[in-house]
């Protein structure tokens, strides 16, 4: 059965699935920022003029996918890609100890070039398309671990340089937020075994033979955008790839009751 949401608009999307569109279509046209709150429900229901039930159920899904973030006795806001959150969320190198730190970052290379077979695929763009191409090296308790090689549209980020990349003071992905409006929401990878070539070998200190890591992954903006693309090379002698979905997700809700 079609529903009709304030300004008129006929949808045959269930009624909460076409609200958290339209909640997302503000969030990508900037009307509530990076870590600012949003309306409250009963607003947000007046607006729309819906049920206070189908907002909260609209927002639950929002909150699950990482674009909102809800904190007790505050309200709900846009979900800000702070140096903790890239660590914890999107950064799964660890010690094998199983402790994790924040590496610190070497920018190796900053080029323009035309999109191949592989990025086309990958990032959606067309036949010609120019894309950055960036090669950071993140250093875990002073020596190398892991080598980026990071490809970007560079459509959607127009004015993008290699000093504004290299004299960011916030991640990466908090680059993207605060200067392009891009927020990432979430990660695709595909972990598989590899021998590095020569150049990657030199850079973490390793031989062309040694079995490495090898992590591809695509991260997506709202309504699933891909807007990079990400190929690390990581040395395991001294590390691991972990992935604890759970503890994160309870250490969240603690910080957000905490807060």
């Amino acid at each position: 059965m079609p529903h009709t949401l304030a300004g008129g608009n006929l949808t045959f999307n269930p009624l909460y699935k076409e609200v958290k569109n339209r909640i997302t279509r503000n969030l990508i046209a900037g009307e509530w920022k990076p870590g600012a709150a949003i309306p409250s429900e009963s607003r947000l229901a007046g607006h729309f003029n819906v049920s206070v039930g189908t907002i909260r159920k609209a927002i639950d899904e929002l909150v699950a996918e990482k674009i909102l973030v809800r904190q007790q006795g505050r309200g709900t806001f846009v979900t800000t890609h702070s140096e903790d959150r890239q660590l914890y969320y999107f950064f799964h190198i660890v010690g094998k100890d199983g402790g994790k730190e924040p590496p610190t970052h070497e920018l190796l290379s900053f080029r323009k070039g035309k999109a191949d077979s592989e990025e086309k695929l990958h990032l959606g763009v067309s036949r010609g398309e120019r894309v950055f191409r960036i090669h950071n090296v993140l250093k875990l308790v002073g020596k190398p671990v892991v080598l980026d090689a990071i490809v970007i549209p560079a459509a959607r980020f127009p004015g993008l340089t290699e000093a504004i990349f290299s004299a960011r003071e916030v991640t990466i992905y908090g680059l993207y937020q605060a200067r392009y409006g891009i927020n990432v929401v979430r990660i695709s990878e595909r972990l598989s075994a590899a021998h590095p070539d020569a150049q990657t070998a030199g850079v973490l200190g390793v031989r062309v033979s040694t079995p490495m890591l090898m992590i591809k992954r695509v991260a997506y903006t709202y309504h699933d955008t891909p807007v990079e693309l990400r190929t690390s090379w990581v040395n395991t002698e001294g590390h691991e790839y972990l992935s604890d979905l759970w503890k994160n997700e309870t250490r969240k809700r603690g910080e957000s009751i905490n807060r």
